[in-house]
């Protein structure tokens, strides 16, 4: 079967990294932070500039991290963040539909926000327990859009989940990805599923900044800005409106907004 030809929605764009550059074990995988210990064998599909692999690392100790990224340009990033006394980490160039490793190769084998991405998620799942040992376990954790909340209400923000689920879904992905992990693992042939559910919360002043100004940046500068005018989903206008929308919920009173995730644990 030949490879699904994704497009990555977002792209790899600095208003894009600055989102993937905060992520940690703390804020993006507490579910999986237990088993993390030492001398954990893990491999981190999609690692992107690399900080939830970095921790990982810092985690397991004797143990070893191989991150893969489809992306060499974001992988220099990923490599130049690796801090001097860190030295059990690897990144590399891999496809999470063809991983280059031996059945039975990872204690752990996790990826974040990646598989609502992914034209063939099942596959991607197949392939990643393929290469996690007996006893091992793959983790993953993904977004869901339509599911997301905030306050208050305004119609550009509607407008921005409109353009978002159009622009995703023309790329055969799936933005609501969380409420589907759970059947996916099934599908995939795990016969142990643990099904937890997580969010992330922009409300205080610092937080609503740091979200709602990198929303304004990646509605003007991204692959997905992009897309959205290549494909006819939205104009230069209409995404120059969902980026001012941004700005000024920064600053309303009471402004919040909620990102659910829906995450697995899949054995067997």
């Amino acid at each position: 079967m030949s490879r699904p030809s994704d497009i990555y929605t977002h792209g790899h764009s600095a208003s894009v990294l600055r989102s993937h550059t905060w992520r940690t074990v703390e804020n993006s995988a507490g579910y999986l932070a237990e088993h993390l210990v030492d001398g954990a064998a893990v491999l981190d599909v999609g690692a992107g500039p690399g900080t939830i692999s970095i921790d990982m690392a810092q985690r397991v100790g004797s143990g070893s991290v191989i991150g893969i990224e489809l992306s060499q340009e974001v992988l220099i990033k990923a490599r130049a963040a690796v801090p001097a006394e860190v030295t059990n980490i690897d990144f590399r160039v891999g496809d999470v539909y063809s991983l280059d490793f031996d059945d039975d190769s990872f204690d752990i084998v996790h990826a974040h926000q990646v598989l609502q991405h992914l034209s063939d998620p099942v596959s991607a799942l197949r392939e990643m327990r393929r290469v996690a040992k007996p006893g091992g376990v793959v983790a993953a954790r993904d977004a869901d859009y339509q599911a997301m909340f905030w306050a208050p209400s305004d119609p550009l923000l509607d407008r921005w989940m409109e353009i978002y689920q159009a622009v995703a879904r023309s790329n055969d992905a799936e933005p609501d990805a969380a409420r589907f992990l759970l059947g996916w693992a099934s599908e995939a042939g795990f016969s142990e599923v643990e099904a937890t559910a997580s969010m992330w919360c922009f409300a205080n002043d610092t937080d609503r900044e740091w979200w709602g100004s990198l929303w304004a940046d990646r509605m003007l500068d991204s692959a997905l800005a992009d897309q959205a005018i290549e494909r006819g989903i939205a104009t230069r206008s209409d995404l120059e409106g969902v980026s001012a929308a941004f700005r000024d919920w920064v600053d309303k009173p009471g402004a919040w907004f909620g990102v659910p995730h829906g995450e697995i644990l899949a054995a067997g």
